[in-house]
């Protein structure tokens, strides 16, 4: 720890698992096996209440900190964030980065074997929803002798999470910090679903999502990510090390077919069904936790315009809410690469609750 604390690196982690047996899901079904990836920092205290959850994003891994050899020892996202002295401090917090249920990054998904078939479960990977992912990792954080978080923090869809987390368990944790999220999902997510769903129809691996045989369906999963890249602002993000844009584009290219070669296309389907119906706000009366909502100025999936009905919803309800706001061209990438803009804020939030750790 004091090495680690010097350098102010987490240096080398590594993947972890964590099996559930006989997974009822929301919807009725049950998963006879869930598992969920996830990665460590720092130590757990022995009364078990300094721990905080990272959450991560929709087609993202749960590779938040440190350098791990199964994500190519590339920096976790949130890496400037959390470590030995960092905003989320590893010498006072012990941090769970979990990937979500149904994801490409190690946890059960429909490229996961279905035991009644021996097959993979394909299009037949039960409905889950958001509850489901908070449910298994509710049931990860207690395996591992977690008895309360000072926070759940996460961006995009790990802002999500965290909603779920504040109104799903509220007596659990201290705080929440959803970063370029909302607590609902988008009113078009069932136009997305089906868009996504045709989209991928169009590949001639498809064969109604049992593709497993026949090459995964990754052309068209490369132009979807290439999309998605452009989309959440990366040519921003890859401007400083590429100010070439030919080379800028290709390494962008580059970066989706990467993730494309990792990624199952049915995960798309799965973690965007399971966004459909989404929304805290009707609950908001039985959240606890105190909240940093942070959005970027140039985000288009979540603009800033939308903070002051969330902030208001949040008061009325008698929760203690704060705003930041990122100044930053990076648009909906920027929660990583901006750290420097909102790290501060995030350190003075969570230091009076780190005040209270034994």
């Amino acid at each position: 720890m004091d090495g680690q604390a010097a350098t102010g690196e987490i240096g080398t982690v590594e993947d972890r698992f964590f099996t559930l047996r006989d997974f009822r899901l929301s919807k009725g079904a049950t998963l006879p096996q869930a598992t969920i990836a996830y990665e460590t920092y720092g130590r757990l205290a022995p009364d078990g209440r300094n721990a905080v959850l990272l959450t991560h994003g929709f087609t993202s891994s749960h590779h938040q900190a440190g350098l791990n050899p199964a994500n190519g020892n590339n920096p976790g996202a949130w890496d400037a964030l959390v470590g030995p002295g960092k905003a989320i401090d590893t010498n006072r917090v012990f941090v769970v980065a979990s990937n979500m249920l149904g994801s490409s990054f190690g946890s059960t998904n429909a490229a996961s074997r279905n035991p009644k078939t021996g097959e993979p479960y394909g299009p037949d990977f039960p409905d889950i929803t958001i509850r489901d992912v908070v449910a298994a990792q509710k049931a990860l954080l207690d395996s591992l002798g977690v008895k309360h978080l000072v926070a759940v923090a996460g961006p995009s869809y790990g802002g999500y999470q965290s909603f779920q987390w504040a109104t799903a368990y509220p007596d659990f944790m201290d705080a929440i910090v959803p970063v370029n999220t909302a607590p609902w999902a988008s009113v078009n997510t069932d136009k997305q679903l089906t868009e996504v769903t045709a989209r991928l129809a169009t590949d001639p691996e498809w064969n109604g999502g049992r593709y497993y045989r026949a090459g995964g369906c990754k052309n068209t999963l490369a132009e979807i990510r290439l999309e998605t890249l452009k989309r959440y602002g990366n040519d921003e993000v890859l401007k400083p090390r590429f100010p070439d844009p030919v080379e800028r584009a290709a390494a962008m290219r580059k970066n989706a077919a990467d993730w494309a070669a990792k990624w199952d296309a049915n995960s798309l389907i799965i973690l965007r069904r399971a966004l459909l119906g989404f929304d805290t706000r009707p609950i908001f009366g039985t959240i606890k936790a105190k909240v940093l909502y942070v959005l970027c100025r140039t985000d288009a999936l979540f603009p800033p315009k939308i903070a002051p009905d969330v902030m208001r919803a949040l008061k009325e309800a008698g929760v203690e809410a704060r705003y930041f706001e990122i100044d930053s061209d990076l648009g909906h990438s920027s929660s990583g690469p901006e750290h420097a803009k909102w790290s501060p804020v995030l350190r003075e939030f969570l230091a009076p609750l780190y005040a209270r750790l034994a």
